[in-house]
């Protein structure tokens, strides 16, 4: 007898399905090497937070992703609980999490040893740029969820472009971070912005290799190593610096000149936290 409660497969041999969009597209960067992609960023889309952001990057034309979706809140400053130590400064937590449909490998809904990671830069990130002596025995939260990884769909787990998307992951967070953070009034320093800048295997240079802006691993063939900061404009300050890869040992200063690539690229995402913020002021 057959058991009821069971919901049986079908009988017969099964494929999976093929999309013939998965091996279209190919490593190619469709802008200069000093070009970043468009940026659409956005205030106050949490009405029950105290201060909320949205970032979106533009994808990759033609491959059908590629592109990046960030969403965060703030909660907070508010007063820290009666079992809590006294702390003369506010107490900050930040909390990154993607989302279960955000990549192609499905994630769990707790969170893992990377995802700790991002939350630990962009806690070191903010810190430097929050003013914590005006709020004492207070504290505040920062929510960022992944909605949408960097990742193209035609991207297979394999091929290890995960590690270097993080970066990216990273930098959108502290992007959307500052923008939720002047959102909600809180005092900073400076309006902090992060940056990118990768050096790729590039066979039509001189010494083999290109330094190139906001890098989609999906673009390029083979990332030697990249550079992520989190930079205030106004101060000329870098409050968190990430670093990862091998750099020739031929140049000397190809860490500094990395470094100061990923400067630049911060320079533009600070431009879109400005222009967002202005048009919510004119709005009021």
């Amino acid at each position: 007898m057959a058991d009821r409660r069971r919901i049986n497969g079908p009988g017969g041999q099964t494929c999976p399905p093929f999309y013939d969009d998965d091996n279209a597209a190919s490593p190619c960067r469709g802008r200069g090497p000093n070009g970043i992609r468009a940026v659409y960023l956005k205030t106050g889309v949490t009405p029950s937070a105290s201060g909320s952001a949205y970032l979106e990057m533009e994808p990759r034309r033609g491959s059908g992703g590629g592109g990046m979706k960030l969403t965060c809140t703030v909660h907070g400053p508010r007063s820290l609980p009666r079992s809590a130590p006294f702390s003369p400064h506010m107490v900050l937590s930040t909390h990154v999490k993607y989302a279960p449909f955000a990549t192609r490998l499905r994630r769990g809904y707790l969170r893992d040893s990377g995802e700790r990671d991002l939350s630990s830069h962009l806690e070191t990130a903010l810190r430097g740029a929050m003013i914590a002596d005006r709020w004492p025995k207070s504290g505040v939260d920062v929510v960022v969820t992944v909605i949408e990884g960097g990742l193209a769909r035609h991207v297979t787990v394999d091929q290890c472009f995960e590690e270097w998307d993080t970066m990216n992951v990273l930098s959108g967070c502290i992007t959307v971070a500052a923008a939720a953070i002047a959102d909600a009034g809180i005092d900073c320093v400076d309006t902090v912005s992060g940056g990118v800048a990768a050096l790729i295997a590039d066979k039509g240079s001189e010494d083999g290799s290109t330094i190139v802006l906001d890098p989609v691993p999906s673009e390029h063939e083979s990332i030697l190593a990249a550079c992520c900061v989190a930079y205030l404009p106004a101060r000329d300050e870098i409050t968190n610096l990430w670093f990862k890869g091998c750099l020739p040992p031929s140049d000397p200063s190809a860490h500094r000149t990395l470094v100061a690539r990923a400067v630049h690229a911060s320079r533009g995402t600070s431009q879109a936290i400005s222009a967002s913020l202005q048009e919510v002021l004119s709005m009021t």
